[in-house]
């Protein structure tokens, strides 16, 4: 089982407490905060907000991969990412990971200071995605997502969900592996949200252990999915809405649900409220770090 990572001066040791990746979008059009951090100082200054908060990784993404998004040019989205992928990475000392699925932008995302590629498409979308990877010699997340952000959510259906999941994230490992990439830069996510129903959600969180069986670190992110809508519209009887108080306490709830059956980076917008529960959780499992990774 890989469980820690070293590179360009940072570490991952995920031996001991888990960890949190803050999310940053700079898109007009994201499912939960589109616009919110679309200027280039509303962007910086909550990077860093998320870091003081506690988070150990920050995510950029300048493209929404909310369901039926519509792509954008490769221009558009360096120039979201670029300038607060180069401010931020003179101001921080965690880790900046770069939410793309465009090897040009990764590659470009890295030479302004990120530090990990996540790939939504697990490096699918474009053929180039594995040399940069390489040629870069940062982590990269591979992802299972059945279609694209456009049609992933049009009535998807498994045979086998974790089968299916588990088989396609060995694959992707096995081309990851044959560019050259180190066994200790890859970390997989088995997609929540990215064309699951709400029950395959509720499966995968409850089987995070067939996604560690292939040897990797984790990644989950369940934050502000429209699952977690769903069911609490469900049980309370009244329509949830993704701003309401309710859906926020019920991702805090997914997000722990995934760190005790087994993630090892859980991804979040609200990094604040979220820390303290992640440390109190790692205690609780038997963690012993004192630092942030």
């Amino acid at each position: 089982m890989i469980s820690a990572m070293a590179w360009k001066g940072f570490k991952l040791d995920l031996n001991d407490n888990p960890c949190i990746m803050g999310i940053l979008n700079t898109t007009p059009d994201s499912f939960s905060d589109g616009g919110r951090y679309l200027k280039f100082d509303r962007a910086v200054d909550q990077g860093m907000a998320l870091v003081e908060a506690g988070a150990d990784i920050i995510d950029i993404g300048g493209e929404s991969s909310r369901p039926f998004a519509t792509p954008v040019t490769v221009q558009e989205e360096l120039d979201r990412v670029i300038p607060v992928i180069e401010a931020l990475s003179t101001r921080i000392k965690v880790p900046i990971s770069i939410d793309t699925v465009k090897a040009r932008v990764a590659r470009e995302a890295v030479q302004a200071g990120a530090a990990i590629i996540n790939d939504i498409s697990a490096m699918e979308h474009d053929p180039d995605m594995a040399s940069v990877v390489f040629d870069a010699q940062v982590p990269v997340i591979l992802m299972h997502m059945r279609g694209t952000p456009e049609t992933m959510q049009i009535k998807p259906t498994y045979e086998d969900l974790m089968g299916e999941i588990t088989t396609y994230l060995g694959n992707r490992i096995k081309v990851a592996l044959d560019a050259g990439i180190r066994q200790d830069r890859i970390i997989l996510d088995p997609g929540i949200g990215f064309g699951k129903t709400l029950a395959h959600n509720l499966l995968l969180i409850r089987h995070i252990d067939r996604i560690k069986a292939l040897g990797y670190p984790v990644l989950m992110g369940p934050s502000r999915k429209s699952f977690v809508q769903k069911i609490l519209t469900q049980e309370l009887g009244r329509t949830i809405k993704a701003d309401d108080p309710e859906a926020e306490q019920g991702t805090m709830a997914a997000s722990i649900a995934c760190l005790m059956n087994g993630a090892d980076i859980v991804r979040v917008h609200d990094v604040k409220t979220f820390a303290p529960m992640a440390r109190i959780t790692g205690a609780i499992l038997g963690h012993n770090r004192r630092q942030k990774c």
